[in-house]
């Protein structure tokens, strides 16, 4: 199946900015606690806090660092009740985004929210208004010159969704939430590790932004929810022309 990388390149300029700005520890370290929290911390026996743990591993934060977010969140140190809360909008001619966020304080969070939204030319709509344009599932994305053949032989009992090539001619790899361990395990066991893999909210269909003056607002207003303290993702349906991105760094 031909398809396009929707989320390779923002994700990659997002990913390198969070960096930049030294915030991204904070919200590993929120997701880690709060993953812990919910569904324990055996990461073994939790498929989200095995997901954060791989997340840290990969933005080379210490394995002491990950096993104190870990036993802050089995132990509820601090008494600090964190709450997820996704709030949905629109940016700039009509992109869809969704916010999610971890926050002990829900009016402040929404309040700062709204105001990103209004700031940059877009709307905070009411829930239901963009979730259903954005699906969770888990992607992983393989190295030029590995086949289709050897994926399906990799892969089979553990029951990806899809395997979509990219316009670039390399592999990416879809599968449902609860099943992205198992195919990421799979793939590795048969020396076919992904280059970049995650398991999030993806767009079924998206926006092509190919104008350079769209694309600085759209930007301009996620940058500006990723900034915020609560927010833990920001996700669009927004595709970026590469030309368009590369004009604006």
């Amino acid at each position: 199946m031909a398809g396009h990388s929707k989320w390779a390149n923002i994700k990659h300029r997002k990913a390198a900015q969070d960096a930049r700005r030294g915030k991204i520890f904070t919200k590993l370290i929120r997701e880690l606690t709060v993953a812990a929290r919910q569904g324990g911390p055996e990461p073994a026996d939790n498929p989200r806090l095995r997901t954060a743990v791989d997340k840290a591993l990969g933005s080379n934060m210490t394995k002491d660092t990950i096993q104190r977010a870990i036993d802050r969140g089995a132990g509820n140190a601090d008494g600090d009740a964190m709450e997820e809360c996704v709030y949905e909008g629109y940016g700039p001619e009509g992109v869809a985004i969704l916010v999610e966020c971890l926050t002990d304080n829900r009016n402040r969070t929404v309040s700062e929210v709204r105001h990103a939204f209004n700031k940059c030319g877009g709307n905070l709509g009411t829930s239901g208004s963009v979730a259903f344009l954005f699906h969770q599932q888990g992607r992983l994305a393989l190295p030029e010159g590995v086949s289709e053949e050897a994926v399906i032989e990799a892969t089979l009992e553990a029951e990806p969704e899809d395997i979509v090539t990219l316009d670039d001619g390399t592999l990416e790899v879809v599968t449902a939430p609860d099943a992205y361990h198992d195919v990421k395990e799979a793939l590795i066991a048969a020396g076919i590790g992904p280059e970049r893999s995650e398991v999030g909210r993806f767009p079924e269909t998206t926006t092509p932004i190919v104008d350079e003056e769209l694309a600085r607002k759209v930007i301009r207003l996620i940058d500006m929810l990723e900034d915020l303290d609560d927010v833990q993702n920001v996700t669009t349906n927004a595709e970026f022309d590469d030309d368009v991105l590369d004009a604006l760094e």
